[in-house]
């Protein structure tokens, strides 16, 4: 095992993976930038090296990483999600400096970073995919076979990055005007974003649900599913909110699972991944992507199976066999993962950084927090703005809704604009509680931002504060 472990990112993710390494025993590193040196995660860690001035660009250097953890003593790097997390160079440059990098081989982070690569290995697989393009080719090439595709498919055509990730480079056409104008966005939005404007078409599905599988894999060839999870409240191909497992029929769930499995095999995976599906209105599912790193929605796994995916992915990444069987495997009650933001909902969710002027979170049975934040932490600008996941568990789906209906009503973030009174609404929408949503729910739930946001106004919170102090509870919760 690891006797040191440097964590290549910020944030709740940082926290998360320092806790695991600590309970193996392992001491822990954190980085961070002079712009970020207020965060959490450097106070949790054994110990913290500043990689530069900052903001951003630090965190995503390779080279300054690799020479904190040589300097440190490291022997290995996790990169959590995000940043580097699906950069094979940087799985590449951490083998070749003696590192180990807790994740999949280089190989498999280039094969599953191109979608189109990914595709074919699961067509041969024998994998169900959405029909869809090779790369198109460049301009007046690319615009001619695109049309070729709508005429056989027909609309909607989804528009892909070949590189994308994240829910980023990807775009939507409903028809010939709208394809050739977005090719050009898409293609200028990819190159920006990833370096490389490579793009293809998939057959646009509509209203379909969401559904990944978690998976796990060791390098002696032992592949474990850990169920499903629903993510389709989405808004702009970003996941909102996370449910495990995704309710569909036992036979359904069955045959996902296992076709994960298959995927896994078929691209040789090694580590913690995920393998992203589309489920169609009759039942159909085809794969989507591999995503070769932790996910921010491990969360609701972990509740309802009882395992830290983190811990085996250390370990899995320290050369030891998986801890578990696929019958070691079992699945208790249901749960539902927030992720709370810094963000003005009724403002196009702008970010809304700024000082956390108060602070007090839910708790209690089935109650699960992953954050990064702290009374009277200023809310950098420059980075995510997540500010901390809620996860809640019940042994039904109606006893895990009211559960987080009841957190929400007690959790009081002020000084900042955040997604909580939003979320609010939609735990008390109808088409939520009975499980009536799909990747089209928020688009189609615009009356959610009909709300009013009763979260204390600055000139109130000297008042509340006082009273905190005086009473020792928040009477502005215990009010309501």
């Amino acid at each position: 095992m690891f006797k040191k472990l440097l964590v290549a990112n910020r944030g709740e993710i940082a926290i998360r993976i320092i806790r695991s390494a600590q309970e193996l025993g392992i001491k822990t590193v954190a980085i961070y930038e002079e712009t970020d040196k207020t965060a959490m995660h450097i106070m949790r860690a054994d110990e913290a090296v500043c990689i530069g001035s900052g903001p951003r660009k630090d965190y995503l250097n390779i080279d300054l990483i690799i020479q904190a953890a040589k300097r440190v003593g490291a022997d290995a790097i996790h990169p959590g999600y995000g940043f580097l997390a699906e950069n094979p160079l940087f799985s590449k440059k951490c083998t070749e400096a003696g590192l180990v990098f807790v994740g999949p081989p280089p190989q498999v982070i280039i094969d599953m970073g191109s979608k189109v690569i990914a595709r074919t290995i699961m067509t041969e697989a024998g994998i169900p995919v959405i029909p869809g393009t090779e790369v198109l080719g460049p301009d007046e090439e690319g615009e001619r076979e695109a049309v070729e595709f709508a005429d056989k498919n027909r609309f909607p055509i989804m528009i892909k990055a070949v590189a994308g990730g994240g829910g980023r480079g990807i775009r939507e056409a409903h028809n010939l005007p709208d394809l050739l104008k977005n090719l050009r966005m898409a293609r200028s939005e990819a190159r920006m974003a990833f370096g490389n404007d490579a793009i293809y078409l998939e057959k646009g599905l509509v209203r379909p649900r969401h559904l990944e599988v978690q998976i796990l894999a060791d390098n002696y060839g032992n592949v474990v599913h850990l169920g499903t999870r629903n993510c389709s409240i989405q808004r702009r191909h970003q996941k909102m909110i996370e449910i495990a497992p995704a309710s569909v029929d036992a036979e359904i769930t069955d045959r996902i699972c296992s076709t994960a499995v298959e995927a896994a095999k078929a691209c040789n995976y090694v580590n913690a991944g995920t393998v992203e599906f589309l489920l169609d209105e009759d039942d159909n599912f085809y794969f989507l992507e591999v995503n070769t790193r932790i996910q921010v929605e491990h969360t609701v796994t972990e509740v309802i199976t009882g395992l830290d995916i983190v811990r085996e992915q250390i370990r899995i990444a320290a050369g030891e066999k998986l801890s578990i069987s696929q019958k070691d495997v079992t699945f208790r009650g249901t749960a539902i993962e927030l992720r709370i933001n810094a963000e003005d909902p009724k403002n196009n969710f702008m970010a809304s950084p700024g000082v956390i002027q108060i602070y007090q979170s839910p708790g209690g049975h089935g109650t699960r927090l992953d954050g990064a934040v702290y009374q009277g932490y200023e809310i950098p600008r420059y980075y995510d703005s997540m500010l901390v996941k809620l996860t809640v568990s019940g042994f039904t789906w109606r006893e895990a809704v009211d559960r987080l209906n009841r957190t929400l009503s007690s959790f009081v973030i002020a000084g900042v604009k955040t997604t909580i009174p939003y979320y609010k609404q939609i735990v008390n929408d109808p088409d939520f509680i009975e499980q009536r949503f799909d990747t089209s729910y928020i688009e189609t739930h615009p009356h959610l931002l009909d709300y009013v946001d009763d979260v204390p106004t600055m000139e109130k919170l000297a008042d509340l504060i006082a009273e905190i102090n005086a009473h020792g509870y928040n009477p502005y919760t215990e009010s309501r």
